[in-house]
């Protein structure tokens, strides 16, 4: 058993912290307060294969692993701390995966080669107004006739939705094609965000402002036939893939944001003075100090674990990417709050940025890629069997 990352690694880390410190870091606090990532950005970090990095060769992707994706995912949020280009990231990585594992050729021709560049943008759509973890029972209905598909219904809480359409990028998105069958009747079908008949309605959030939240209403959506992924009626399968795998991008974020936020601290504390003592000093805050250090450290060798296993498509790497979503954003919410309070007034300034953090990191406690109570079901389910 090694622990250590490969040269390869070592290098992949140091290459993108550097292009992120120079190509991102200078716009973070105008991505939080204009709600837009530069375009420019995604074209550059394309170029250098990190933007979807999954994406085989032959559609002009790195080709790179999922602990690699890991790597790249941990250094975006420690850069990007109000979250929003780490879930641009996330969506783009693991749903240009589902579609280059499930869609048709002609659709990976014509889609991954230009979300690998980074000029166009993928997620998913599943959430409905209802609710967004019971997938099995979404309304949004898919006809299929004329070699097309006709869809009706609405999704909420969408990630994505305002810059697909921007860049003619879309979602995967979930409708119900059989009735009375449960998830045994869901359909997975890409569908673009400038689509006839498509009505977009962007949310205000608390956070991760960068990257847009919003109910997509479908009014007699047509797309061709072709941009089924898969098999009719085999979506929700193809949908806990993505999620599954999903989740170990989720984790990364909040363990890069936990080391960042930590780093912050720590710094801090050594520097700041009071009654006469450096922060660091006093027990209370050293010693608080000492548990978010091993609490981050168990989140980032358990994500590590979750992606090893995926590398090698071991059956079981659900319940440790499960586990990993449960555990990281939980640590993450934890560390950012206690460096807030170590910091005192300052913490809770703009100046200090990570109010930032704390907005962003609420998001990954209350849903993306699956709620935390949800990952209990899952684990509890996979360790009674």
């Amino acid at each position: 058993m090694d622990f250590s990352l490969s040269d390869e690694q070592k290098l992949l880390r140091k290459n993108t912290a550097e292009f992120l410190e120079k190509n991102l870091k200078p716009f973070v606090r105008e991505i939080d307060n204009n709600g837009e990532i530069p375009m420019e950005f995604f074209r550059k970090a394309g170029e250098n294969g990190i933007i979807s990095p999954l994406i085989k060769l032959k559609y002009g992707g790195p080709s790179l692993s999922f602990m690699d994706s890991v790597i790249i995912s941990e250094e975006i949020a420690r850069i990007d701390t109000s979250m929003a280009t780490s879930v641009y990231y996330l969506l783009n990585t693991s749903w240009a995966y589902v579609l280059q594992k499930y869609g048709k050729q002609e659709l990976k021709d014509k889609l991954l080669p230009e979300i690998a560049n980074g000029s166009r943008f993928i997620g998913i759509a599943s959430t409905e107004p209802s609710g967004g973890s019971d997938v099995a029972n979404i309304t949004t209905t898919g006809r299929i006739e004329n070699g097309k598909v006709i869809i009706n219904g609405e999704k909420m809480y969408i990630s994505g939705a305002v810059e697909a359409k921007k860049n003619g990028g879309g979602h995967l998105t979930l409708v119900k094609t059989k009735e009375g069958v449960g998830h045994k009747g869901i359909t997975m079908v890409y569908v673009p965000a400038n689509a006839d008949g498509i009505e977009i309605t962007k949310l205000n959030n608390m956070g991760r402002m960068g990257i847009s939240t919003s109910g997509i209403k479908y009014t007699n959506v047509e797309v061709p036939e072709e941009n089924i992924i898969g098999e009719i009626n085999e979506g929700f399968y193809y949908s806990m893939d993505g999620f599954n795998h999903a989740r170990i991008m989720v984790a990364a974020a909040c363990n890069g944001l936990s080391y960042k936020m930590l780093e912050e601290g720590l710094n801090y504390i050594k520097e700041r003075k009071a009654f006469g003592k450096h922060l660091s000093d006093f027990e209370a805050i050293s010693f608080e100090a000492a548990d978010l250090s091993t609490d981050i450290e168990m989140a980032a060798l358990l994500n590590y674990k979750a992606a090893y296993l995926a590398d090698v498509e071991d059956p079981d790497f659900y319940i440790y990417s499960s586990m990993s979503k449960l555990k990281s954003p939980q640590i993450a919410m934890d560390t950012t709050k206690k460096v807030m309070m170590w910091f005192g007034a300052y913490g809770y300034t703009k100046d200090s940025g990570i109010e930032m953090a704390a907005r962003g990191i609420f998001s990954y406690l209350v849903g993306a890629e699956g709620a935390l109570n949800i990952m209990k079901v899952i684990i509890s389910k996979a360790i009674l069997k």
